[in-house]
């Protein structure tokens, strides 16, 4: 195979495989909580994005990384990763506000991705990634997939499809 296609492969692949755990094996469990409960562990695993500031390091990467690529992902993913606890914070405080910080949270974060993925295609030489390969190739799809998730919950919360908080019987 063409080295070219290699990470293009790799994302559609990865995009099919979780996309396919998050149905069969993510939302079964996610579906019968709130959605301050479902986002906690969604948001919880978007919290690791500054793992992004990797493509900054010289070494890391098998050469330096065009900075028109490398700096907006590596920060894009670090404003992400604060976005994420900013909004577990906003959620454990109240719904509406929780709600509007997901919002944020999950623009922010989509957009950052699409970015990247565009400023990669467009500024990295295939091979340039080194080890930070399995960024784009495995973690990536799974963000894709997860804000997806996230943007069907909202769409339901908003709409008033999706209880928010926990009904006290009290």
């Amino acid at each position: 195979m063409s080295v070219e296609f290699i990470l293009p492969v790799s994302l559609t692949l990865g995009l099919v495989a979780w996309a396919l755990v998050l149905r069969w094996y993510v939302h079964p469990v996610l579906r019968g909580l709130t959605f301050r409960e479902a986002m906690r562990p969604l948001l919880l695993l978007h919290a690791f994005r500054y793992i992004g500031l990797m493509f900054l390091i010289p070494g890391v990467t098998a050469e330096a990384l065009d900075l028109r690529f490398a700096s907006p992902a590596a920060y894009g993913d670090l404003i992400a990763a604060v976005l994420a606890l900013g909004a577990l914070a906003a959620l454990h405080l109240d719904d509406k506000l929780g709600i509007a910080a997901v919002w944020i949270f999950n623009v922010w974060g989509f957009g950052d991705l699409l970015n990247a993925v565009v400023r990669g295609l467009l500024f990295t030489p295939d091979g340039a990634l080194g080890a930070t390969f399995w960024i784009p190739a495995l973690i990536v799809p799974l963000l894709l997939v997860t804000h997806v998730y996230i943007f069907m919950e909202l769409f339901a919360a908003t709409a008033g499809r999706r209880q928010t908080a926990a009904v006290s019987t009290a």
